[in-house]
């Protein structure tokens, strides 16, 4: 006799999904690390090169691809970015109105294109 385990679909934001506060800016967060972490692959540095790089010391590179972002605000990753001849393109737009007054905040999205 076998047990069905209910599977239920989560969000695009795991962080969200665990229960998170700043869920939305730790997605914008992992995704703009990601990227970075991905060019830094795909040119095949070392961690030392890649600090020389972004004038960062190794150790926040190594912090940096272990995903451990709680040193990196949302700037500096965008800065980082930069240096790596990425365009980054921030939209402001105005939120519709919910009948809820608890979801009128705003939200942030970040998607990168190669």
């Amino acid at each position: 006799m076998s047990k069905k385990e209910k599977c239920e679909r989560g969000s695009t934001n795991v962080f969200k999904d665990l229960g998170f506060k700043n869920a939305e800016e730790m997605q914008a967060k992992a995704i703009l690390a990601s990227r970075i972490i991905t060019i830094i692959e795909q040119e095949n540095w070392t961690q030392q090169k890649a600090a020389e790089k972004l004038e960062l010391k190794q150790p926040k590179i190594s912090l940096l691809c272990r995903g451990q972002l709680s040193g990196f605000s949302l700037g500096k990753l965008i800065s980082l970015l930069n240096k790596l001849n990425q365009d980054i393109e921030i939209v402001i737009k105005k939120r519709p109105v919910s009948k809820n007054k608890k979801h009128n905040a705003g939200h942030v999205h970040v998607h990168y294109h190669f």
